[in-house]
């Protein structure tokens, strides 16, 4: 088989053997979260349970990568302070 070049040649009910860090999902999207930095405890519940590694910590803030954030709200659903709103794209 030929190596596949993003996530849209993945066939139907095909098997993807990638990271979802190598395909950019992020225009799957219809809401995404924002995070109020003021509220966030920095307890990286959101890193934790993010399933496309797509909340980063760089060691003094949390952020969203967009390019492979497919908004699907586990984060904010996660999040202990509510530091995490699901907004419309």
């Amino acid at each position: 088989m030929s190596e596949l070049k993003g996530w849209r040649e993945v066939p139907i009910a095909g098997i993807c053997w990638k990271l979802s860090t190598e395909f950019k999902t992020g225009d799957w999207r219809t809401f995404k979260p924002v995070i109020d930095q003021n509220k966030c405890v920095k307890c990286l519940t959101c890193w934790i349970y993010c399933p496309d590694e797509a909340v980063e910590w760089d060691g003094e803030k949390v952020t969203i990568n967009y390019d492979f954030c497919k908004g699907c709200g586990i984060c904010a659903n996660e999040c202990p302070v509510k530091a995490i709103e699901m907004v419309l794209e």
